[in-house]
């Protein structure tokens, strides 16, 4: 099925879920014969099917103060109707743009019409999406109403229009059965369940000639267990969990931060700095070391992927509070880790259930779970059978061959089944 899709959000840049998975989604569009463009503030996609809008982008400054500015609280002004409206007015005529340079078939705004970061960007994808009536596949990643700070605003009326917009020609598709759930009561939408995916039909290259020193890059050593906490350094994430986890263990282990706190600040940073030396664990921030991709430092320095790191790793902590799913949870069965996983809700209803072997804990690090920990630790034949089991039920649930029946459902309930004009087959 030949169509050209034309993927739109704030960034297609980093390792934030949504560029992610815009990825795969582009990756498996791709394999069935069609062909992805992207239209962003921000862009590591490829040049000659990309093009750049910095005022897509949240960090922009316009759109973040008019951001701030609606959810504050209180009446608006009508300026700031106007400087909204103004901004909708430039953004669309860009969209548009988009849509003749690279003849876009498909439309796929990429959480842009769910979370309000960029409202102008949500009120132009509506309109646009109504008068062109473009075929439009619109992935929700994070609901407004799911994050409490978006719930005091003075755009109420904009948000019920926009994120998201009900409209005949959209197809909606949600990450998980609560946000299913929530969509269809409080706006009508019927959607469309694809969770995250990797492609565990190909196996992790694991460890070669480049990343074979990553734990020495990293400083630990040789008896030194690597504890990976493949996350940003964000509040939701509930990175004392694994710290306490690591101290409670009583063996000689460094818990391996990732990611920087990226863009929601240094304070709850620098409160994860405190309480590791507070419960006496070595604690490695090395957002420095590890990045999207393979690289060098200014001073020559290999940077490796978080790919080589999780090779290394004897245990991954997943202790988040909260989750839209769960990508780091997948990446520790791509790797056939052993990995600890907080009860969030998520997790709970959609993954769990289907039978995956982890050390659990509920919202707190109880003697059980430390006791789990150490045995998984000192079992290599019980680290191997979980480690298949969990492969074995990700590739069943969380792989390509899921997503790409899914998009292919999807495409075939807006243009048909292709060559079927001459008669059912």
């Amino acid at each position: 099925m030949r169509k050209n899709i034309g993927f739109v959000s704030f960034r297609f840049a980093g390792t934030d879920g949504v560029s992610l998975e815009t990825a795969k989604w582009a990756e498996v569009f791709e394999g069935l014969g069609c062909t992805s463009y992207f239209l962003g503030g921000e862009l590591e996609t490829p040049s000659e099917r990309s093009m750049l809008v910095e005022e897509l982008h949240f960090k922009h400054p316009d759109i973040r103060r008019l951001y701030e500015e609606a959810f504050a609280g209180g009446s608006r002004p009508e300026r700031l109707t106007d400087e909204l409206h103004g901004y909708r007015t430039r953004i669309k005529a860009q969209i548009y743009e988009f849509i003749r340079r690279f003849e876009i078939d498909v439309l796929v705004p990429q959480n842009a019409v769910t979370i309000p970061l960029n409202v102008p960007l949500g009120m132009a994808l509506t309109e646009i999406i109504a008068e062109t009536q473009i075929p439009t596949i619109a992935h929700h990643h994070d609901f407004f109403w799911e994050r409490k700070r978006f719930l005091t605003n003075s755009i109420w009326d904009i948000l019920n229009a926009s994120f998201p917009p009900h409209l005949k020609n959209m197809q909606h598709v949600v990450i998980n059965t609560s946000a299913q759930n929530q969509l269809a009561l409080r706006t009508g939408i019927a959607s469309t369940l694809i969770p995250n995916v990797m492609e565990f039909e190909r196996p992790p290259a694991g460890i070669d000639e480049y990343n074979s020193d990553v734990r020495d890059a990293l400083g630990l050593d040789p008896d030194e267990l690597l504890v990976l906490q493949p996350t940003r350094v964000v509040q939701r994430k509930g990175i004392e969990h694994a710290i306490e986890l690591v101290a409670r263990l009583d063996r000689k282990a460094a818990l391996v931060i990732s990611h920087a706190s990226g863009d929601e600040g240094y304070e709850y940073q620098q409160r994860v700095h405190e309480f590791a030396d507070l419960l006496g664990v070595r604690a490695l921030f090395d957002d420095h070391v590890i990045d999207d991709t393979r690289g060098t430092t200014p001073d020559g320095a290999k940077v490796y992927s978080l790919q080589d790191v999780y090779p290394h790793a004897d245990l991954v902590t997943y202790p988040s509070l909260i989750e839209g799913f769960g990508n780091a949870f997948l990446e520790a069965v791509y790797f056939r880790k052993p990995v600890l996983v907080n009860n969030y809700s998520i997790y709970s209803h959609d993954i769990k259930p289907l039978g995956f072997d982890v050390i659990e804990m509920d919202n707190f690090i109880s003697a059980e779970t430390v006791e789990h920990t150490k045995r998984v630790l000192d079992d290599a034949d019980l680290r191997g059978h979980m480690a298949e089991k969990n492969y074995r039920l990700a590739c069943k649930y969380f792989s390509y061959h899921i997503l790409r029946t899914k998009l292919y459902y999807l495409l075939t309930a807006m243009f048909g089944e292709e060559g079927s004009e001459d008669g059912c087959r």
